[in-house]
């Protein structure tokens, strides 16, 4: 199974905001620290924002923050927002070719276990989990720099 570039991205702006718990996070901001475009983020945050994964402030001092708690968002949860289709073959579709054996069919059982397993294990893993994997995650991603830019001359 591989995931989208948009699921990989939804879970970079997720972690980005978590490693940025206290201030809103900018959009500019997290494309810089990724090196893509403003727009595929703003493409990627529609859904997340939808879900309540991610909630928004607007104005000018606005930007995004995590909806709810990084523990309490799985790798699941954004899997199942952004990802369109789990069928890992066509007699998983709806539409899928007739086959004799569709109803008791020994592969289809055999995908369907993976794909439970699959998401059984991204169910176990949060948000917080890869954040607190790098602990110096706020200095890969540029943060710290953009704190020390903004803080009131002493």
């Amino acid at each position: 199974m591989r995931l989208t570039r948009q699921t990989n991205y939804a879970m970079r702006i997720l972690m980005y905001c978590a490693a940025n718990n206290d201030r809103l996070s900018r959009i500019p901001e997290i494309a810089a620290a990724y090196s893509v475009s403003e727009l595929f983020l703003f493409k990627i945050l529609q859904p997340l924002v939808e879900h309540g994964l991610i909630e928004t402030v607007r104005g000018r001092n606005g930007g995004v923050r995590l909806g709810r708690a990084a523990e309490a968002i799985s790798l699941f949860d954004v899997v199942r927002v952004t990802e369109e289709s789990f069928a890992m073959a066509e007699c998983f579709e709806n539409d899928a070719a007739e086959c004799p054996l569709v109803d008791s069919c020994a592969l289809n059982s055999a995908l369907r276990e993976a794909l439970n397993a699959f998401f059984a294990v991204l169910s176990r893993h949060t948000i917080a989990d890869l954040v607190a994997a790098r602990p110096n995650v706020r200095n890969l991603l540029g943060i710290d720099m953009l704190v020390e830019r903004r803080a009131p001359a002493a």
